[in-house]
């Protein structure tokens, strides 16, 4: 049913008179005629009796009014729900990332993110990277922050993936580790060593595992965790070394690049393809792309003089 054929019947009804429904209406008197002729025909009902007085509701016309101005109300509160949600006065922004993200790099830009839009709602969920680009393609999520290569599940829920911050993996030794006064160290260096590592299943576990095995190394896993703030604290104690994010690396903490390859990965923003985002979403989006992350100044300066 169109609302053109609704706005005139109930201008029809409160003013009595076609001639006033119209000039409010800014129609002419045929079109409005026309409009609740069609009416009557789709509802199979008469709405007036065309009197020498005015324009009468009939009985049907009088039930049909009630419906009629419900109806035209739930659509103008739509129509300013939907302005506040352009206007991001409400909504929701979920996003789901790992570790390094949601430790590192989304808190600054959802604080901003907050302080610019304090109605919306915001869920971050912290999974590995696969888990976080099936939950995107399913719906769960607005957007991940994943590292590249993902896959891509058959059917429907194809991701746009678009790379946003590159990375390295530095390695962290105990205080008095062998290795602590060198600024760069060689895989052979790492033989027989105690490892703190990310849970298996991880991207950079993965990353991590493929180099410790392309060099034929025999290493000793020692713990798998999940925090990247716990791995810091095992080795700092003294349970092993480990690898980290330079993101995650503190302006006086001393870590040790690969002279054989630094431990590269990079980061991607995915979101569904071919699906218009929700405005806050799409608004953190815009965001993300304007603030790209950047590692602490000391660690950045580190990575760059040990490459």
């Amino acid at each position: 049913m169109e609302l053109g054929p609704l706005r005139s019947f109930l201008e029809v009804a409160r003013e009595g008179n076609m001639t006033r429904a119209a000039e409010r209406l800014g129609l002419t008197q045929p079109a409005i005629s026309g409009q609740l002729a069609r009416l009557e025909a789709e509802l199979g009902q008469m709405l007036f009796d065309r009197t020498p007085r005015g324009m009468l509701l009939t009985p049907a016309g009088s039930v049909f009014r009630e419906h009629a101005e419900r109806a035209l109300r739930a659509l103008e509160d739509g129509r300013t729900a939907l302005l506040s949600l352009a206007g991001l006065e409400r909504g929701s922004l979920s996003i789901g990332g790992g570790a390094t993200a949601t430790t590192y790099l989304l808190p600054p830009l959802l604080g901003r993110f907050h302080e610019l839009h304090p109605a919306i709602r915001i869920f971050v969920r912290e999974q590995g990277s696969q888990s976080v680009a099936d939950a995107v393609a399913a719906g769960e999520l607005d957007l991940g922050v994943v590292t590249e290569p993902i896959r891509q599940r058959p059917g429907p829920g194809r991701l746009a993936v678009e790379p946003w911050v590159e990375d390295e993996l530095l390695l962290i030794v105990p205080p008095d580790h062998r290795l602590r006064r060198r600024k760069t160290f060689r895989w052979a260096d790492l033989e027989g060593e105690a490892l703190v590592l990310f849970e298996a299943g991880t991207a950079v576990r993965a990353l991590i595992d493929r180099r410790l095995a392309a060099a034929g190394l025999h290493t000793e896993t020692v713990m798998e965790l999940r925090s990247i703030e716990s791995i810091k604290q095992m080795v700092a104690q003294g349970i092993g070394a480990g690898f980290v994010s330079r993101f995650a690396v503190g302006p006086r903490q001393h870590t040790l690049a690969c002279r054989e390859g630094a431990l590269k990965r990079r980061l991607a923003l995915i979101y569904p393809q071919g699906r218009s985002p929700a405005p806050a979403a799409r608004t953190f989006l815009e965001l993300m792309r304007r603030r790209r992350p950047r590692p602490a100044r000391g660690s950045a300066r580190r990575a760059r003089r040990n490459a």
